[in-house]
């Protein structure tokens, strides 16, 4: 009897069981050997699916394909739970007699890692122990009972891996472990089975869905091969080559002798040179205008080359525009196929049934869900730019989609673009991650910003080298590229928008080109239909999250524009444009905000020196609501008493508000008034995201709990809750959708994306789909998708798992229309 893993759509082929867990275990291990756990991933690979060997599933397959229009009930088997279960029986239920306890405890950690990662493959990680002290874990491995399971197991031995083999991979994956746990000395063991865990999920969520793809797509090949870390060592090396003559000429062109030029070149010979360094966590400095971007991309290729890297990744804030960057390396480097943009999910993610009985139709049949889950989406490409918001999701957001990334983390060069902006409740979790990737995962990790955080000063430090700066006598650098002074009008009297808008029309008399930047996308609104409204004749844009990259994209196309013709031109932006916008005016009017943006701000003024000196006027804007905007009204606050102590002594902090001093005293007054939310604390349940992921068990209370009510301790390791700290994860506090809007009409465009939307797709075509839709998507909190909903002006593709908005409910000029009311073409500008 065929036991059947999948049946092709296009020809009704099967897979069987045993060929889909042993290409399964391949990809995995191949996934897995980055970190040195190829075994350990493997073992994960050979056994998820082990449950399909049961009569009881094989049954349900065959009707489900007999009976296409009126299939079983989805979740009616378990096939998920087997694998988990026989890692269980098999190696952590305590033996008796004489034994090796160290042996004992390593295998039962693998059980526990391994089988999580196994029992949670339509779901997520599950809890070892939730808040209400049950261990979903013990309710899969330990209680449950699995109709045919010894058969189950008897078939995985004759037609999978013989068992005395099986038990000589299981003590591989074993030495594996205690290799691993001897790594790092210094972090808990739990902290480090947490990370052993999510990576271990990311390998075999990723090899089984490529596996079922290219069987899918009848890809005899599969999707790995042998020498692909050599087709991208090929690849750095023809982009270095190219990036060089780019720079070459930037160093011999009509203001090369310059010493602003001058200083360019030589951070970026010094960053080259950095690039022979080990791998590890170190800063680059250079200031706004610095050329940070090829700096940065001059060391990632040649550090990618020499240390044979497989990616490249840019990380950027979740408010700035990442296209900015990628557009300025893809006209470098001359190859869309590889580079990846990615802004945010455009699928919704479907967090499914923790029990492990809600996919097994779908896993067997492919449909139009099958597709969407199978779509390529894991980060392979060799140059990325992505999101800090989706690095975070990677590691501790719910569902599978997110997590499946994590695995192409390691091996690479990952530079973290303004990584100031990291949001303060994160500040823990990243560091413990971004420390993970440099000790474990071989990455080598470029925090870059011309205003570099304090994150060694927080309890859960960041691991930066010594000597970790890449630029040179870096005072200098700073006061060498000072362009701007900043004017300070904020600590005198208050503005509202209508005296914002006076002061730009005065400011219009003595400067051509105005950037205005507000704290909220209401008062940006505002202020943009007040100056659209006057008489003054001059050119005036918007700028917020509430459009689109391809929009916003047009938008600064049309401003610079402006500004290479020297015309006049007024730009009205949310903080988006401080950080990895090449652009610059004349005047900059920012509202009161921490002191990073106020630096970043001045970023955008007199950029490339041109002028002697301009001015940065900082004004408080007393209509921004910053309610629910925490960070940003204590940042504004330090801002406004360091402003005050500089009037008061004029010496303080050496003199200028935007010295490395002021700087650095300013990030440790910010991390200190936001200490307790550090370690993302959850107010729900009175505990910190850090300890619901990786307490030990002597500090663990869900755990003393355990043991007070019942008398006797938690049969396990580990008693960590994954899936509740992912339940609770959010970088953004309030919880986005991502949606399509008809941007555009060309062939490319949002309006094209949402009409393929409705036809039959390949995964193939799909997968291109959803990588063209980035550029015409925008999140929306809650209340916007309820308000969109009463207006009638959402529609929903594929299942519900995609959504768009109707046409009157994006304008040309501002972006997302919550009244659904935008005429067709928008306001005309």
């Amino acid at each position: 009897m065929d036991y059947i893993a999948h049946i092709r759509e296009s020809d009704q082929e099967v897979q069987t069981v045993a060929e889909h867990l042993l290409e399964t275990q391949q990809l995995a291990e191949i996934y897995g050997d980055k970190i040195g756990i190829r075994h350990i991933t493997g073992l994960a690979g050979m056994l998820h699916d082990l449950g399909k060997y049961t009569t009881k599933f094989q049954n349900y397959i065959r009707l489900a394909i007999q009976n296409p229009e009126n299939p079983p009930k989805r979740g009616s088997v378990d096939h998920s739970t087997a694998g988990g279960k026989l890692l269980y029986n098999l190696f952590h239920i305590q033996p008796q007699g004489a034994f090796d306890q160290q042996d004992f405890m390593n295998k039962g950690l693998l059980a526990e890692v391994v089988g999580n990662v196994i029992i949670s493959h339509h779901a997520y990680l599950q809890d070892f122990l939730d808040p209400n002290l049950e261990s979903k874990f013990l309710d899969r491995v330990r209680d449950r009972k699995l109709e045919g399971f010894d058969h189950a197991v008897a078939l995985f031995y004759e037609q999978v891996i013989e068992e005395t083999t099986f038990y000589h991979y299981v003590n591989q994956a074993g030495a594996e472990l205690v290799r691993y746990m001897k790594r790092d000395d210094k972090t808990e063991t739990e902290l480090k089975m947490m990370f052993l865990t999510k990576f271990v999920f990311s390998a075999l969520i990723d090899a089984d869905r490529t596996n079922t793809r290219c069987f899918e797509e009848n890809n005899v090949k599969g999707d790995i091969s042998s020498n692909e870390p050599m087709i991208h060592q090929k690849l750095f090396q023809t982009y270095y080559e190219k990036l060089m003559v780019h720079i070459n000429t930037l160093q011999t062109g009509l203001n090369a002798s310059s010493s602003i030029q001058q200083l360019r070149k030589e951070m970026s010979q010094q960053c080259e040179q950095f690039a022979d360094k080990p791998s590890g966590i170190y800063t680059l400095s250079i200031p706004t205008g610095g050329g940070k971007t090829l700096a940065s991309l001059r060391y990632a290729l040649r550090h990618a080359a020499a240390f044979e890297k497989k990616h490249i990744i840019y990380v950027v804030p979740f408010t700035t525009i990442i296209e900015q960057n990628a557009q300025e390396v893809r006209k470098i480097l001359l190859d869309d196929a590889n580079i990846l943009e990615h802004h945010s999910n455009v699928v919704m993610d479907e967090v499914e049934n923790i029990d492990g009985e809600s996919n097994e139709l779908e896993d067997a049949v492919v449909n139009t869900r099958q597709k969407l889950k199978l779509a390529k989406d894991n980060w392979d490409s060799p140059v990325i730019f992505t999101t800090l918001v989706q690095f975070l999701n990677v590691f501790y957001a719910s569902g599978s989609r997110n997590i499946r990334r994590l695995h192409n983390l390691s091996e690479s060069v990952i530079i973290f673009d303004e990584v100031q902006k990291i949001p303060t409740h994160c500040i823990s979790l990243f560091n413990q991650a971004v420390n993970f990737l440099k000790t474990y995962a071989s990455s080598s990790i470029v925090l870059c910003t011309a205003t570099q955080p304090e994150l060694d000063f927080v309890h859960n430090k960041l691991e930066i080298e010594p000597d970790a700066e890449m630029v040179h006598d870096l005072d200098f650098v700073i006061e060498a590229f000072k362009r701007v002074e900043i004017v300070d009008k904020a600590t005198d009297v208050s503005m509202d928008t209508e005296k914002l808008a006076d002061f730009v029309e005065q400011r219009l008399a003595d400067e051509p080109s105005i950037l205005v930047i507000l704290n909220t996308k209401t008062v940006v609104k505002n202020l943009y239909h007040r100056l659209t409204e006057g008489s003054s004749g001059v050119p005036v844009y918007h700028l917020s999250t509430s459009m689109c990259p391809a929009h916003r994209n047009h938008i600064l196309d049309k401003v610079k524009q402006h500004l290479a013709n020297q015309q006049p031109v007024v730009c009205i932006s949310t903080q988006l444009i401080e950080a990895g916008v090449d652009i610059s005016f004349t005047c900059v009017i920012r509202s009161l905000a921490g002191l990073d943006s106020i630096a970043q701000a001045a970023g955008r003024c007199n950029r490339h020196g041109r002028d002697e000196m301009k001015q940065v006027f900082v004004i408080d804007h007393e209509e921004e609501d910053l309610g629910r905007l925490k960070e940003i009204k204590i940042g504004k606050e330090i801002t406004r008493k360091m402003f005050i102590d500089l009037q008061r002594d004029q010496a303080c902090y050496g003199g200028n508000i935007l010295s490395p001093q002021a700087l650095e005293v300013y990030f440790q007054k910010y991390y200190t008034e936001l200490e307790t939310n550090l370690n993302y604390f959850i107010p729900e349940l009175r505990k910190n995201m850090t300890e619901l992921l990786a307490a030990n068990r002597s500090e663990n209370t869900y755990y003393r709990s355990y043991y007070n009510e019942r008398g006797t301790i938690l049969p396990l390791f580990l008693a960590n809750s994954y899936n509740t700290a992912a339940d609770y994860f959010e970088v953004i506090e309030d919880h986005t959708t991502a949606v399509i809007v008809p941007y555009g009409s060309g062939a490319k465009e949002g309006k094209e994306i949402i009409a393929d939307l409705n036809g039959q797709q390949s995964i193939e075509d799909l997968s291109s789909l959803l990588r063209r839709a980035q550029q015409f998507t925008i999140n929306i909190f809650h209340y916007e998708k309820q308000q969109l909903d009463q207006n009638k002006a959402l529609v929903s593709y594929l299942d519900g798992k995609i959504w768009a908005l109707t046409e009157g409910a994006y304008n040309n000029s501002y972006g997302l229309n919550l009244e659904n009311d935008s005429l067709h073409d928008g306001f005309i500008l």
